[in-house]
């Protein structure tokens, strides 16, 4: 199989060394190509006097400049837009295209097809409280964010995981907002806390499918004491939530203040700034690869693998947290790759 052309420098070197009385073994060998290749670059550039590539002969394209245009220009406005879409727009003006002749359309232009990274819609009230909150904590020291416990819930299914969406997107735009796929933060079923000496506990919040939206729930399972108790935080440490009605009950600020802990003023909808976060994916592959068959299972191996994660995964978390308000503030409050 031939192998891929050389560049356009490495076929000017070799005229160059022709022209100052070079032989093809010294040119070969100099350059470490063969010596049939030196010949067929100088036998082109005295044929041609140049060493760049001619015009090739080929079959002409079927497909006109217009539906190029068009197709290029539905998947860009329509990041998530199928193949199967794509064809049949073509065809409904007359022009039949296969699958895999639009897919090397599209790859031409710089289009391909990727998975959509999941991330909640942000209005625009959203994205300026993300920015204000990640400016105002930009100065802070890194033993400010040892001190805070990050608590967070998620949603851990017992047969396989919700499903990916592919959108057509160019390099280095992943986290552009067009190629997202926007979601609502969804129900959980568990609630653990973690901090930069390690997790803390971990607690089963419901049944099968059913979310809890009564009750200040920390007051009554006392997983927060319980969690600052077994990592030895004392009564200085501040304790991070997400605004969710339930978690900022009038009876669950009340409990906070009559135990003087400092609840840290959270933005709504800014899982990009919670480091528990990125535990998340670990948890559920590790769990998945366990094949629980139950619901008890199920428990019982989020358990064992939040327990098993490292506590220097968690402090590498903290100490990068810095990096996190930088990447907000260059978005400009918007999605980023944390």
């Amino acid at each position: 199989m031939k192998n891929k052309e050389h560049t356009r420098q490495v076929r000017d070197t070799v005229v160059k060394k022709f022209k100052a009385g070079f032989g093809y073994k010294n040119i070969s060998q100099a350059l470490n190509i063969p010596r049939s290749t030196v010949q067929a670059i100088i036998l082109k550039w005295k044929e041609n006097q140049t060493t760049a590539n001619l015009p090739r002969p080929g079959r002409p394209s079927k497909r006109s400049a217009h539906t190029r245009r068009r197709l290029i220009r539905d998947a860009a406005k329509r990041p998530m837009i199928t193949l199967d879409e794509l064809q049949r727009s073509t065809a409904e003006v007359g022009d039949s295209v296969h699958r895999t002749t639009i897919s090397r359309i599209l790859h031409k232009s710089g289009l391909y097809g990727r998975v959509a990274r999941r991330k909640p819609f942000l209005k625009d009230i959203h994205k300026k409280c993300c920015l204000k909150f990640a400016t105002s904590h930009l100065g802070d020291t890194p033993n400010m964010w040892k001190k805070v416990l990050w608590a967070d819930e998620t949603k851990i299914e017992l047969f396989g995981n919700n499903a990916k969406r592919y959108v057509w997107r160019e390099s280095n735009t992943l986290n552009t907002p067009s190629p997202l796929s926007n979601m609502v933060v969804a129900a959980s079923w568990f609630r653990p806390a973690f901090l930069h000496q390690g997790q803390g506990r971990w607690l089963k919040l419901m049944g099968r499918w059913m979310e809890p939206n009564t009750g200040p729930f920390w007051k009554n399972d006392g997983l927060l004491m319980e969690s600052a108790k077994d990592l030895r935080l004392g009564r200085r440490f501040v304790f991070q939530q997400d605004n969710d009605p339930k978690h900022k009950a009038k009876s669950t600020m009340e409990w906070f203040k009559s135990k003087h802990i400092q609840v840290l003023e959270w933005p709504s909808q800014s899982p990009d700034l919670n480091p528990i976060k990125n535990l998340w994916k670990e948890l559920k592959t590790a769990v998945h690869k366990c094949s629980p068959s139950n619901l008890t299972e199920l428990d019982l191996f989020c358990k064992e693998e939040w327990e098993k994660i490292s506590v220097s995964r968690c402090a590498k978390l903290i100490e990068t947290y810095p990096k996190r308000l930088t990447a907000v503030i260059a978005a400009k409050g918007g999605a980023t790759k944390y």
